[in-house]
């Protein structure tokens, strides 16, 4: 049996994620109150008819009791001391984004009253998530991420991935925009020459040809490119062993348009030819989609 608990702050994108999931054959609940977890797994376990309940997923939130928070690493304990596989997604988004999509929907947030403004809910809610957040073992930053892209992302990452599989996710960004939350290893490839200094290219972006052309024919481009492929060889089998569902790369740049883009396509290149879920997302060109894993 499978059990997927979703978690994050409000206004992250968990009940789009509950229904990514719902849709693809998960048995679902939202807000499941943390002191029936384990009672619940083990009725299902037990009782269920075999393979309707095999796959779980359930919506654990700040609507909690702040002592059954504070208490859900005990319960975790158990679950993974059965023959439960369990899986923990943690959404998250700056606070800014939050604020914006509170007062774009007009919803009031399950931490705010008469003495608590939105602000301080959002900050307080942040504080009693920290039992799950911690444990998490795949964490998404939804700032600047659309609905659409979100489920893109959970379809591909989440259930696209074979049990016990490590799924890599690849993603470019530009320094000047702030390092993605979600990111497991940070590399800064700022130091290769820049095409935006050519205003022949400065329009275009990592993906297009002639950006490609002239980073591949830079000696240093290649040697980065390189070095970072020995380095993640050499360690990502390491997290693979320890259990490791989950990797975030990412890889930056001043404004995430040539230099990042380039080397994560390379990178994505080469490691799809060793792990069978790798996906590459392009922070600074919102246009783009999660591509399909082939």
């Amino acid at each position: 049996m499978k059990l997927i608990i979703v978690s994050g702050r409000s206004g992250s994108g968990k009940s789009t994620a509950l229904h990514v999931l719902e849709d693809l054959g998960y048995y679902c609940i939202d807000n499941l109150p943390i002191g029936l977890l384990f009672p619940l797994t083990q009725e299902a376990t037990e009782h269920a008819t075999p393979g309707r309940l095999s796959k779980m997923a359930v919506s654990i939130d700040a609507r909690n009791l702040s002592g059954e928070l504070s208490n859900f690493e005990d319960i975790y304990r158990q679950l993974k001391s059965t023959a439960l596989q369990v899986e923990i997604i943690f959404l998250d988004a700056d606070e800014q984004s939050l604020l914006q999509r509170f007062h774009a929907t007009r919803r009031k947030h399950p931490l705010s009253d008469d003495k608590t403004s939105l602000r301080e809910a959002i900050h307080n809610e942040k504080n009693l998530l920290e039992p799950l957040s911690k444990l998490a073992d795949l964490y998404i930053d939804t700032t600047g991420t659309s609905i659409y892209e979100l489920r893109d992302m959970v379809k591909q990452r989440v259930v696209g991935r074979k049990d016990q599989e490590l799924a890599l996710l690849i993603q470019s960004f530009g320094f000047k925009h702030g390092v993605p939350l979600d990111s497991d290893y940070v590399f800064d490839v700022r130091c290769l020459p820049n095409p935006y200094w050519d205003h022949s290219l400065r329009n275009y972006t990592g993906l297009d040809q002639p950006v490609i052309d002239f980073l591949e024919q830079e000696p240093a481009s290649r040697k980065m490119v390189d070095d970072l492929i020995g380095f993640l060889e050499n360690w990502l089998p390491a997290f693979a062993d320890s259990n490791r569902s989950y990797m975030t790369i990412s890889i930056g740049c001043t404004g995430g348009q040539h230099r990042s883009v380039f080397v994560s396509e390379q990178l994505c290149q080469h490691f799809r030819r060793r792990y069978g879920n790798v996906q590459v997302r392009h922070s600074e060109l919102p246009h783009l989609q999660l591509p399909d894993n082939n």
